[in-house]
C-alpha cells in the first residue's frame, strides 16, 4: 500500500486525489492532509480517511480546526512553516502536492531535498524554480510525478521509448471560454464570464489563466523542466473538446496521443499508481458515439500570453518566475475589479520588460520575486 501525504486537500485536485484513495483503499492510504482556510471540509476529510497529521496552513484557524477534531486521535497543526516541516518529517511514498500558485513552490522543494517522489499538480513550482528542483531530484534521487493532464498524457506517450527518437511534444489546449469571442469584446469581459470553463471544472486562479492562456504558458515551461526537450520542440495546439489531452511527434513521423474525457481522476490515479493503470468506475471515452476532434494553431494576437510565457523560457534565469508571480498577481486584480481582462496580461508583460535576472538556484531569490 502507498502512503500519500497530501498538500491542498480542499481544493478541486485534493477533493480529487481524495475520490481516488476512497475508490481504492487497498492501494493507497492518506498519512497527512494539509489545507489553508476550509477548516470545516478538512475536519470532514480527516474523519473519514483518518490521517495520523492534519494541518492549516492558516495559523488563526488552528483552533477551530483543534475543535472540529478533538477527541479523534488525530494530530493537529496550523502554519505555513509547520506545513513545509511536515513534508520533510514524515516518510510517505508520495508528497502529492496540489497547492495552488506559488505558495506550493517551498513544500515541493522540501519534499524534493528529502529526496521524496512527488505527484505535482502545482504547475508553479517548476516554472518558478524547475532548474532548482531538477537539481534537487538530481542529488537526493527524488521523482516528479506529472498531474496536469497534458503532462501526464506526454508521459504515458512517452513510456518505452527513447528519448533520441522524439521529436516534438505538442499540448493541448481548449482555448479556454473565449476561443469566438470577438477582440474588441474583451475589455467588457467579467470575472464571472472568465470563471466559466467550457470543458473543466477547476478553481478560480486555473480557470482565469485558461481564459487568458497564461496557463498553456505556463504548461509550456513546465514542460520544459519535465521532459528536458528544447523549448523550440515543444508546441501548442488549439483543441476545443479536450479530448486529445497531448501528444509527441517522433523523428519517423509518427504522432502518439493520449485520449480521454476530461477527468482530472484519470491522471490522478496514474501518478498515484505508476506504473500500473489501475481498474477504476470513472466515465469512458465511447468513440462509438463519434468524436469530433478538432484542431487549430494559437492565436497570439487573442492570447499574448503565449508569446510572454516562450520569451520568459527562453530568457530563462528568473524570468519564468516573474511571468508566474505577475499573473498570480494580475489575476488577483482582475477578480477585485482593479484591472480589465487584457490588462492581465499586459501587466504580465510589463514585470517580464522591467525584470533584471537574479541566480535561479538560489531559493531566497525565488521566494522575493514571487512575494513568499
Amino acid at each position: 500500500m502507498k502512503t500519500i501525504g497530501l498538500l491542498g486537500s480542499t481544493g478541486s485536485i485534493g477533493r480529487n486525489v481524495l475520490r481516488v484513495v476512497r475508490e481504492h483503499p487497498r492501494d493507497f492510504s492518506v498519512s497527512y492532509l494539509a489545507a489553508n482556510t476550509q477548516v470545516e471540509r478538512l475536519a470532514r476529510q480527516a474523519k473519514i480517511f483518518r490521517p495520523q497529521t492534519v494541518v492549516t496552513a492558516d495559523e488563526t484557524k488552528g483552533g477551530i480546526l483543534r475543535q472540529l477534531l478533538a477527541g479523534e486521535g488525530i494530530r493537529v497543526e496550523a502554519g505555513y512553516e509547520t506545513m513545509v516541516a511536515l513534508v520533510r518529517e514524515t516518510d510517505v511514498n508520495v508528497v502529492f502536492n496540489a497547492i495552488v500558485g506559488s505558495a506550493g513552490l517551498r513544500p515541493t522543494v522540501a519534499a524534493a531535498e528529502e529526496g521524496r517522489d512527488i505527484a505535482l499538480s502545482n504547475k508553479e513550482s517548476l516554472v518558478m524554480a524547475g532548474e532548482l528542483i531538477n537539481h534537487l531530484c538530481k542529488k537526493t534521487g527524488a521523482r516528479i510525478f506529472p498531474v496536469d493532464s497534458e503532462h501526464s498524457a506526454i508521459w504515458q506517450c512517452l513510456a518505452g521509448e527513447s528519448a533520441e527518437d522524439v521529436e516534438k511534444l505538442i499540448l493541448t489546449g481548449s482555448g479556454g471560454p473565449f476561443l469566438r469571442r470577438s477582440l474588441s469584446e474583451f475589455p467588457q469581459i467579467t470575472p464571472a464570464e472568465a470563471l466559466k470553463h467550457p470543458n473543466w471544472s477547476m478553481g478560480p486562479k486555473i480557470s482565469i489563466d485558461s481564459a487568458t492562456m497564461i496557463n498553456k504558458g505556463l504548461e509550456l515551461i513546465e514542460a520544459f523542466h519535465l521532459f528536458h526537450l528544447d523549448a523550440s520542440k515543444i508546441d501548442i495546439v488549439i483543441h476545443p473538446e479536450s479530448i486529445v489531452h497531448s501528444m509527441v511527434q517522433f523523428r519517423d513521423g509518427s504522432v502518439k496521443a493520449q485520449l480521454g474525457v476530461p477527468d482530472m481522476k484519470v491522471p490522478i490515479q496514474y501518478a498515484l499508481s505508476y506504473p500500473r493503470h489501475l481498474r477504476s468506475e470513472w466515465p469512458r471515452l465511447d468513440p462509438g458515439k463519434g468524436l469530433g476532434l478538432h484542431f487549430e494553431a494559437p492565436d497570439t494576437e487573442r492570447f499574448p500570453a503565449l508569446i510572454l510565457a516562450r520569451k520568459a523560457l527562453e530568457r530563462g534565469q528568473t524570468y519564468p518566475a516573474v511571468f508566474n508571480a505577475a499573473g498570480e498577481r494580475a489575476v488577483r486584480q482582475f477578480l477585485n475589479g482593479a484591472i480589465s481582462f487584457p490588462e492581465i496580461t499586459a501587466s504580465v508583460k510589463e514585470a517580464l520588460d522591467r525584470h533584471k535576472p537574479l541566480d535561479p538556484l538560489r531559493l531566497e531569490n525565488i521566494l522575493a520575486l514571487s512575494g513568499m
